[in-house]
């Protein structure tokens, strides 16, 4: 799930902010940006995170500054800048008109602007700070999380009852298949004028035989199963966001084996339209934690 929290602590040394990103995606994923002499902390910003996430990609940005100055600093790279200069110099020269460099030039030019980041920090007394900061961001975060969560559920579980009207919808349908199926096949005895009583035990066993093929009552009986667990799992203070995935799947199975074994046109129209509202869940449940 998307979120963002940004957390702030100050210790006698240091004071570190920190900002927490996260984005949707299947898998945990952490990126820690931290300033080049932190990098040895990359692995304790990770260990901090991985308790709180279990999906998404989460960026943790990391900013240290010693507290009333500014942590970074910038400088002026005069030489490359006359170098610069002087290549343009040559350039006009080459081309025979005039050519000025711009101050945007200046700018985009790499190292001709240099941005000072803070030496010989002590990663110890800085992740005294920045432990802290961390703990504030991910509470934030996931405090954002959380509510596009409760708004997730929500949706989840109307689009869960729409199944449980096409189980119904199928279910108040599929018992007058095998009488359908027999008027059909006396139908089209009779349109070939061969004579066939109702009791004939030739058609008796075709149809019990189709009742038997058509048969969804196991179907049926998974379906509630399943619906039950996604409610149970919805109401769940866990993680359960692979667990509603699987589910989503195994109910796209039942599904589909009904409509395989139906050979009915409404049911199978039910279940077109069943399938498609587990799409819809399914990718939502790719952004549930």
């Amino acid at each position: 799930m998307t979120g963002f929290g940004r957390g702030t602590h100050t210790t006698d040394t240091w004071l570190a902010n920190v900002e927490a990103a996260s984005i949707n995606r299947k898998q945990i994923e952490i990126v820690a940006n931290l300033p080049r002499a932190l990098q040895s902390l990359e692995s304790s910003v990770r260990q901090a995170t991985l308790p709180h996430i279990s999906r998404g990609r989460v960026q943790i940005s990391v900013k240290l500054e010693m507290p009333g100055t500014s942590g970074s600093a910038v400088r002026i790279n005069a030489s490359l800048a006359k170098s610069f200069e002087a290549a343009f110099t040559e350039l006009s020269q080459a081309i025979g008109r005039p050519l000025t460099p711009t101050p945007a030039d200046f700018l985009r030019q790499p190292g001709i602007l240099e941005t000072g980041e803070l030496e010989d920090i002590d990663p110890d007394a800085a992740w005294q700070a920045i432990a802290p900061a961390l703990e504030e961001a991910i509470k934030n975060l996931n405090t954002m999380r959380a509510s596009e969560g409760g708004h997730l559920k929500t949706d989840l579980l109307d689009r869960l009852d729409k199944l449980g009207e096409f189980t119904a919808t199928i279910l108040e349908h599929a018992p007058f298949r095998p009488e359908r199926q027999r008027d059909l096949l006396l139908k089209r005895i009779s349109d070939l004028g061969l004579p066939l009583e109702l009791d004939d035990e030739r058609l008796v066993r075709e149809v019990a035989l189709f009742a038997d093929r058509c048969d969804i009552s196991e179907e049926i009986t998974r379906l509630d199963s399943h619906f039950g667990k996604f409610r149970e799992y919805a109401g769940s203070g866990d993680a359960v966001g692979r667990s509603l995935d699987f589910l989503c799947q195994e109910l796209f199975r039942e599904f589909n084996t009904i409509g395989s074994k139906a050979n009915d046109a409404l049911i199978a129209q039910t279940v077109v339209e069943a399938k498609t509202e587990l799409e819809k869940m399914r990718e939502q449940v790719q952004n549930v934690e």
